[in-house]
Parts: structure tokens; sequence; C-alpha cells
């Protein structure tokens, strides 16, 4: 494999008070010092994310080629491509309040089927004539009459200023309550899997929503802004991407970058509906990119938590080059305020007045006036819970899952496995890096009683130029001049005793045996800090376990290139989860002849999130994916991975899915030379 000129690894250099790398010997890390390498790794990534979004935009015809396809990747991202059919809305208006200056509907309709949508209408008291409309998108704000009634002084200033205005509550905090948090605080990973965010249905609500308001005489369809604070605001990034009608756009206290977010720690305060999964590595100014040259503000509080001011500041600036390049520099504007995370008379009289500017050619200065907000039991839409509603279960049914695996004969199956693993590459590994660094390996012999099976060492290398993963090497000590090779991926729940010498024992005298711990086995994460890397990594574009499977593959490598070993066949060996894992890098790596797993997942709805996977395949199809090779498991498979047995019996390969009682009979030791004792 290709060489790289060592580079200086900014983490290191933390970890050995400002030593530089390239300068240091390879020596052993501590795991306290792998993982702030692991944290140095996020945070590159984010950077050179940072530095490399929309860089090849140099001109607004390249943007005008881009669009397109970056509007299809963004929709990607927020789990709607494809677009969910415009099924009927069945709107309904339950009822109506009659006020000082202005009316209220209360609103509800379906944005697809049985996914209900609770709103107030906000009309001026005399409508003539089509008016001016905002879509006014709720945050966080629980209630159990909807988050759209601590929003309501919004909806009174627009109607009694001319405007319609519609403000919709969220899934999460709806007259009908879903989740928002699922990766934040639920261990809800197979959102992941799914490549499932709550921004995806909240978009889509607000996409029906505008389609909605098309239905209504009294407003103007050409003349509709978006506006919303904190998660609100965070869907009129996206929704104002992806749809065009909305001609203005005022996010408040939602804007960030990905390498201020995980630069400064703080994607744990938000809620999962602010990201999307960065399957292609963008950034939040692909939103901007995306609405230009329409109207755009950006309102943000310089004491935010949430969204600190270098995220919010460089959002502008990257924003505003886009812009420029239409000419339409005065169309991109910010404001921030020294003040907290919170819904101020500053940002309502900002927001109100680039509305008016650009909906309404008004430049009236803004007046809030005395507003009395209704009681907000008043407010309710709902006369009724209607009994098919799916709100608490929409992130189980809003990304369709794909059909199992089904292949009328071998060619037709490896037609679809081409397919599969090109999809895998793109959309679930695309985080892997794009070339390969120095192992800069780290060995040393080990004594002991394993000195009786095997030469015995410890081993270090890179993956990565910012990951150090430690391994055990044992290399057996017959004169043949290649070996079979055993890799043992050792997962969070094998981290107890360095080696598992029970199972070990049969394959010392002939293999050349790995055990690998990938990065984050050993880490000192407790769960909160490893939920948080997981929705980091997501940021990213993959999970914690995406870039294990990338170790695993690294270590195939090291075997070959770092220790120089001639391998006859190589296995994988996991548990649990990391048997997910060796099954994907062994469909990924066709040097890899046998996976060997024990009490596997069935599903990723269980366990091992990989961004997208299950837009693609379920775990039984990646088993499918090693046929005719062996898959051998110790102990019971999940009867799911029978679908993977159809597969084999295409290859007249039903044998080489097997059972085994323990990794001796896995590797069939007793097939090779000197199998046991050493050789003279």
């Amino acid at each position: 494999m290709p060489s790289v000129p060592r580079r200086p690894c900014a983490a290191l250099l933390i970890v050995m008070a400002g030593a530089a790398w390239a300068q240091q010997a390879p020596r052993r890390h501590s795991a306290e010092e792998r993982y702030a390498l692991f944290e140095q790794n996020l945070k590159r990534r984010a950077g050179e994310i940072a530095r490399q979004h929309l860089a090849d935009i140099k001109t607004v015809e390249d943007w005008k080629r881009e669009r397109p396809r970056r509007k299809q990747q963004m929709l990607s991202m927020l789990g709607l491509d494809p677009l969910p059919p415009k099924t009927p809305l069945g709107a309904r208006i339950t009822g109506t309040l009659d006020r000082d200056g202005y009316r209220v509907e209360k609103i509800v309709f379906q944005s697809m089927p049985r996914l209900y949508v609770t709103g107030n209408l906000y009309l001026p008291a005399k409508l003539e004539g089509r008016h001016p409309t905002v879509l006014y998108l709720c945050g966080h704000s629980p209630s159990p009459f909807g988050s759209k009634v601590d929003y309501q002084r919004h909806g009174i200033w627009f109607a009694r200023h001319g405007y319609v205005a519609l403000l919709i509550d969220t899934i999460e905090f709806g007259e009908l309550s879903g989740i928002h948090h699922g990766t934040h605080d639920l261990d809800m990973l197979y959102w992941l899997s799914l490549g499932y965010t709550p921004a995806g249905p909240e978009v889509w609500n607000a996409i029906r929503a505008l389609d909605y308001l098309e239905t209504r005489p009294e407003v103007d369809p050409a003349r509709i802004a978006i506006t919303g604070m904190s998660g609100g605001g965070a869907m009129t990034w996206f929704t104002a991407a992806v749809d065009d009608r909305p001609r203005v756009a005022v996010p408040v206290v939602a804007s960030w970058t990905i390498d201020a977010q995980i630069q400064e720690d703080v994607v744990h305060h938000n809620c999962d509906c602010i990201y999307f999964h960065n399957t292609y590595q963008a950034d939040l100014p692909l939103a901007a990119a995306l609405i230009a040259p329409r109207p755009l503000k950006m309102i943000s509080a310089q004491r935010d938590d949430s969204f600190p001011p270098a995220g919010y500041r460089a959002a502008y600036e990257r924003s505003r080059r886009i812009y420029e390049l239409f000419g339409a520099g005065d169309k991109i504007a910010a404001y921030e305020q020294d003040a907290q995370h919170q819904d101020l008379p500053e940002f309502r009289k900002e927001a109100a007045e680039w509305i008016g500017r650009w909906l309404k050619d008004d430049r009236t200065p803004f007046d809030e006036g005395k507003i009395e907000p209704e009681p907000k039991e008043a407010l309710l839409a709902l006369d009724a819970y209607p009994p098919d509603a799916v709100n608490e279960s929409i992130d189980r049914v809003f990304i369709p899952a794909p059909a199992p695996v089904k292949a009328a004969d071998r060619r037709a199956w490896e037609t679809q496995s081409v397919k599969a693993i090109a999809e895998l590459r793109e959309s679930v590994f695309r985080l892997f890096p794009s070339r390969m660094v120095p192992f800069d390996a780290w060995k040393q012999k080990r004594g002991g009683w394993s000195d009786r099976y095997a030469d015995h060492f410890d081993v270090e290398f890179n993956t990565e130029s910012d990951i150090r993963v430690h391994a055990e090497l044992f290399l057996p000590r017959t004169k043949a001049a290649s070996h079979p090779a055993l890799i043992f991926v050792k997962g969070r729940d094998d981290v107890i005793y360095p080696v598992d010498w029970d199972r070990l024992l049969p394959a010392l005298a002939n293999h050349v045996v790995l055990t690998l711990y990938p990065r984050a086995v050993d880490y000192p994460m407790n769960n909160y800090r490893w939920a948080t890397v997981q929705r980091s990594f997501a940021l990213l574009g993959g999970t914690i376990e995406t870039m294990q499977t990338w170790d695993i593959l690294r270590a195939i490598d090291y075997l070959v290139e770092g220790e120089g070993l001639r391998l006859d066949s190589v296995s994988l060996f996991g548990r649990k989860a990391m048997g997910a894992l060796s099954i994907y890098a062994g469909a990924l790596d066709k040097r890899v002849t046998r996976v060997i797993v024990e009490n596997p997942p069935a599903t990723h709805w269980h366990d091992v999130p990989l961004l997208n996977v299950l837009r693609i395949a379920d775990l039984p199809e990646a088993a499918a994916l090693l046929a005719p090779r062996e898959l051998v498991a110790l102990g019971p498979l999940p009867r799911e991975y029978e679908r993977a047995r159809e597969i084999y019996h295409l290859y007249k390969a039903s044998d080489r899915m097997r059972p085994a009682g323990g990794l001796g009979e896995a590797l069939r030791v007793w097939e090779f030379p000197n199998a046991v004792g050493r050789s003279e």
C-alpha cells in the first residue's frame, strides 16, 4: 500500500507536552493517551470538513451545476430521499377564537397517513385579498397543549400587522407527543442505522404545512417567510434548504458549524433534531447555499451553550461567500445579542423587521405593543385523541426498511451483491480514510507461560494518523513459509483480562493470532460520553463502529505489510457486536476467508449502529455477502440468518455456513501440519 509522509499529530503533541510526533520513536500508549488521540481525531475530522466543504464552489455557475446533487444529498441526510408521497392532508378547523385585531383557527392535518400535525393559524381581523404569510416552526417548549402555546405572541403580532401566520407543534412537544432525543439519552441507536433523525419528519411536517397554506385563499403563495427558534430554527434552515417556496428565512438561536460543535464539545447540549446525519461530509452552510439568494438572517445569542459564537459566526462568514457569488450580499445578515438561549423581544424585532423588508418592502420599526396571551388550554387543536396516530412511533416507520434478500439464482445474487457492496461503501463506510498512513508500529516480546505455545508480543500501530490501536500477536514456531491467520476482534464486553487463553489455545501452534482492540473498546468513557461521541461521529458521517471496522481491515494490512507475513488465509472472530463488524469487514475485503461469530445480533435494530445501513440491508443480508466463504457460528445463530443460508445454497456451499463447538473446530486446526507441539 502507498506510504505517505508522516504528519504532526496534534493530540500527541498535547499528550507528550509539545514534542513533535515525527521526532518520536514509536512507543506504547496508555488507554488514556489513546483516548486523547481519539478525541483529537474527532476534532481533526471536523476541521477538515469545515475547510473542504463547498471549497470547490468558485463561481455561481459552479453552484448552479452542483445544486441539484447537493440538494438531493441534503434530503438524504434528513431521511427524505425519496420524499414521502403527498397524501391528502385531511385538514380540519376544530375551533376559532375572535380577538382584538386578529382571529385564531385551531388546525389539525395529517402530513402523511396517521402522522398528525396540530397548529394555530393566526389571521388578520380584516381579510381582503391575499396576505404575506409566515410559517413559524416551534422549538422545544414542553406543554401538554403543544409547544405552540408558548410562541403565540409571534402569531398575534404578525396577524395584527397584516400577515397570516401558522404555528405548528413539534413532534416531541405537540398535542400528540413523539420522540426527539432517541440517541441523545434513550440509546435508540437504530436511528443511526436507519439514517433517521427527527429533523426528517419535522421538515416533512413543515413542507406539508406549506402545502396547506397554499390551499388557503388568504395566503399569497409568492410571499411566504419561514422562521422559528432553537429546534424551530434548525427546521427553518433545513426546510428552506429543500423547499424553494419560503421566500425569506430567519433561523433564531440555531446556527452552528460542525467544527465548532465538536471542538467546543457542545453536541451533548443539542437534541437529535438539530443535526442531519452527515453521510456526505457537509456542513450547515450547505443549507445556506441551497437557500441562496433568497433573503436569510441568522439571529444568535452570545451566551448560548448550544450554539456558541465560534460556530454561528463561522456559519455566517461561510454562507456569506455563497451569497456574494450571486451578487446578493445584501440578502444575508446576522445579528447577535449578549444573551442566553431564549426567545427575546430583540430577536422578535430583528426577525419581524427582516421579514417585513423582504415580504412587504416595509421598513417600519418593530413595536410589539401589548400582547395578552391566551390561556394555553384555549389553543388546543385536537377535539379528541386520534386512536390511529403514529406520532409516538414515527421513528420506526418514517424510513422504509429494505426488503429481505431474495435471489432467483446465483447470477442474480452476484448482481445484487455487487450493488449492495457499492452502496455500503458509498453510504455506510464513506467515512473510511482515503489514504493509508504508516503503521509506526511498536512491538515488545512478552514472557510467561504463553512462551510454551508461541512467540508472544505486545504490539501497537496506527490505523489513522492520530489513532493508535493495541493488540497481542502470537507467532507459531513452525518452519512453514506461510501460515493461516486468526484475528480475534475484542469488544467492550471482552475487556476483562488481556488474553483469552482458553479460547485461543487450539490455534496457537499453527496460526498467526492477533487479538485486536479496535478504537474505543477500552477507553475511559462512561455511557454518557459514549453517547455523545456516537452522536459526534454521526455529525462526521459515520459511527464508532464504522471506524472499528476500518481498524479490523487495517489489522489485516498490518500482518501482511507491517509484519511481512505470508498468510494462507485470514479468519476473523468476534463476539456479539464484534462478530457483526467482522461480517462487514469480510464483505468488504476478499482476503477474509472465514468469519467466526459468537452470539451475533440478529438485526441492526438491536445493536451495532452503522450509519444508513438499514436503508440497504440488515445483518443477515450482510452475512450473505460472505458466500461462498465460510461463516462459522460458535453456538446457535439467530433464525434471521436463515436468509443468508438461502444464498449459500445458491453456491452449493451450505456446508460452509456451519456451527462449531469452539475455535479449534471452527479453524479446522487438525488440517494443518505441525498442529501440535513445537517444530524442531
